[in-house]
C-alpha cells in the first residue's frame, strides 16, 4: 500500500559529516590558532613561529623607544620654552568658541595685567606650535585652558590663580617677574604676532622651477610670525 521508502527507520549511527566541510573546519582552527599565536604577547614560542615572533616583539619594542625618545625631546624642549629666571608664561586662546574657556582665559589676563607683570602670553588658537608645547608640558592630548607657568613651573588653571590672587598669593609667586611695559609694542600693537614677510601672509610662496606654490617655512598655519620686537626672548 505504501512505497517501501516510507517506511524506512533512520539507522542508528548514520549521522555522517560530509569531507569538505570537516577539512573546511580544521583548516580554518589552524588558521585561528596562528592568528592567536601572532597576537597573543604571551604565547610562548613553538617551532618555526618562535623567530618570526621574536622579530615581532623587537618591531614593536623599537617603535614604543622611538616613541619614549621622541616625547622625550619634546617635553624638553617645552619645558626650555618656559624656564627662565622669574618667566611668566601663560598659555590660552581668543577665540570665543566655548564661552567658558574664553572668560576664563580673560579673567586670567586680566589679573596679571592688574599686577603689572609682564607675561609672555601664548595664544593656542593663533599658533598650534604653542598648543603642542603644552601638550608636552602638561603630558595630556586635550589639556584645559589658560594654564600659568612662572620660571618652568606649573602654577595652575584659571581656578587656581584666582584662589591665589584672593588670597594675595598670586602677587608673591610672580615677585621678581619683568614689569608690564607701559605701552604697547609699536610694531604688532600687543597681538604679539606680525604677517609673515617672506609670503606677506598667505602661507605660500611661488616656486620658479616647478612653477607652482609651496607652504612657506618661515611661518605658521596662519601666515604669522612672532613678532621679534616684543617677543625676543620666546
Amino acid at each position: 500500500m505504501w512505497s517501501p521508502w516510507t517506511s524506512r527507520k533512520p539507522a542508528p549511527g548514520r549521522l555522517t559529516q560530509s569531507t569538505s566541510f570537516s577539512s573546511s573546519v580544521t583548516s580554518s582552527s589552524k588558521d585561528h590558532n596562528g592568528i592567536v599565536a601572532v597576537l597573543d604577547d604571551d604565547a610562548a614560542p613553538a617551532g618555526a613561529g618562535g623567530s618570526g615572533k621574536i622579530v615581532l616583539h623587537r618591531v614593536r619594542s623599537s617603535n614604543k623607544l622611538r616613541t619614549c625618545k621622541s616625547f622625550a625631546a619634546a617635553s624638553e624642549a617645552a619645558a626650555a620654552s618656559v624656564a627662565g629666571e622669574r618667566r611668566v608664561v601663560l598659555y590660552f586662546t581668543s577665540l570665543r568658541a566655548v564661552r567658558p574657556t574664553f572668560e576664563a582665559c580673560r579673567d586670567v589676563r586680566a589679573i596679571l595685567r592688574g599686577l603689572r607683570v609682564g607675561v609672555d602670553e601664548r595664544d593656542v588658537s593663533m599658533d598650534a606650535a604653542f598648543l603642542a608645547e603644552l601638550r608636552a608640558l602638561m603630558r595630556r592630548d586635550r589639556p584645559t585652558l589658560p594654564q600659568l607657568f612662572v620660571a618652568g613651573r606649573l602654577v595652575g588653571d584659571a581656578d587656581d590663580v584666582r584662589t591665589l590672587h584672593e588670597s594675595g598669593e598670586l602677587r608673591r609667586v610672580v615677585a621678581g617677574a619683568p614689569l608690564l611695559p607701559p605701552t604697547p609694542c609699536a610694531s604688532c600693537g600687543g597681538s604679539r604676532f606680525s604677517p609673515c614677510g617672506a609670503c606677506g601672509g598667505s602661507h605660500r610662496r611661488f616656486n620658479e622651477k616647478t612653477g607652482g606654490f609651496r607652504v612657506c617655512t618661515a611661518c605658521n598655519e596662519n601666515g604669522l610670525v612672532r613678532c621679534t620686537a616684543c617677543c625676543s626672548g620666546g
